[in-house]
């Protein structure tokens, strides 16, 4: 028994013409709205609002930036907005050495070169060596 499989489930139907329910929404939402201002406020002191409004009714119904719709951007930057944040900042102090501790620590950086050089040729047996040094609980 063969079944058809629906395929293109993700592009929604056109139901309005060439616009979906969601771009028609938008546009005339945005057409309503900028009506209410015009004769709310009159053509020279609307103007500012009824572009705002077009131009976000216009990017709501057909601007898909990296191919997601407009208002989960939006989404977005309002959750960020909202939530907490947590900045971390630690200064770090910085000690200065005096040139016999200076020598002493390129010494023991010498000897820890010369340590890992003896262990040999196997890189397996390095990264062994390195993680049984390593102690996490300092």
């Amino acid at each position: 028994m063969q079944f058809k499989v629906p395929q293109f489930l993700d592009i929604e139907d056109k139901i309005f013409g060439p616009f979906t329910f969601k771009q028609f929404v938008y546009l005339v939402g945005g057409a309503g709205l900028c009506y209410v201002f015009y004769q709310w406020l009159g053509f020279l002191l609307g103007l500012i609002p009824i572009l705002a409004i077009a131009s976000l009714s216009g990017a709501l119904a057909f601007y898909r930036p990296n191919n997601k719709p407009f208002i989960d951007m939006i989404e977005s930057g309002f959750k960020y907005m909202l939530q907490n944040k947590l900045y971390v900042w630690k200064r770090r102090e910085v000690k200065k050495q005096t040139p016999a501790q200076v020598s002493a620590s390129q010494n023991s950086v010498e000897n820890r070169n010369q340590n890992t050089q003896r262990l040999g040729s196997s890189k397996l047996r390095d990264l062994a060596w390195s993680l049984d040094v390593l102690d996490l609980k300092k």
